[in-house]
């Protein structure tokens, strides 16, 4: 069927990022390691509970500089940890397109409120642009794959479950949203998201 709906993730779909340039400014930032760094936030679990809205950016701080033994401002490690991202213009045309025919967009992603800030705050057109609904795990309090999300998500769609169509660099996430009753590919490319969309009947005119 065609969709009535389209989303988006965030990482590497609208953003490309690079997480080991974030673990290397958080590091410099503070004066460890970027070994240290990534065993406290990745390994140990502080950037999931970010992510989970298990903690707010003050708790990881607070918990970060007592795991580490280190010192910092808390903004401004806000922004080394968010200053990675990169805007996919390739997805732009897409974007235009679903809008020019008339198919609503939203975003579903994993993410943490400071790296959300920092996104709205570079200046990307597109962000928040006319995306509506915006689901943010953090704000939902759950996770991809977690069926809660997509279940939230699909409710503020406003459309039934078989009418969203999700793309998402994560095969897992696809998997999830498919179970969720979704249509789902991984994305690989602008172009590739484009012929997806043609075979659903959803002409974007690229």
């Amino acid at each position: 069927m065609v969709p009535q709906f389209v989303y988006f993730d965030l990482g590497n779909v609208i953003c490309s990022f690079d997480r080991e340039r974030a673990i290397r400014q958080m590091a410099a930032l503070t004066g460890t390691t970027p070994d240290r760094v990534r065993s406290e936030v990745i390994d140990g679990g502080l950037q999931a509970a970010l992510e989970r809205g298990a903690i707010d950016w003050l708790e990881f701080h607070e918990r970060f500089s007592e795991r580490t033994g280190t010192s910092s401002d808390a903004e401004a490690l806000a922004t080394a940890a968010s200053d990675m991202f990169a805007l996919n213009v390739d997805l732009l045309p897409v974007i235009a397109g679903l809008e020019r025919a008339g198919c609503r967009a939203g975003i579903l992603s994993n993410t943490c409120d400071a790296h959300w800030r920092h996104l709205v705050a570079s200046g990307y057109a597109i962000l928040p642009g006319g995306f509506a609904p915006i689901v943010l795990s953090h704000e939902v309090g759950a996770v991809k794959p977690d069926p809660a999300i997509f279940a939230s998500a699909a409710a503020r769609a406003g459309v039934p479950p078989d009418r969203i169509f999700f793309c998402d660099d994560i095969e897992e996430h696809v998997a999830a949203a498919r179970r969720a009753g979704w249509d789902s590919e991984p994305y690989v490319s602008a172009s590739r998201l484009v012929d997806d969309l043609a075979r659903r009947g959803l002409e974007l005119g690229l």
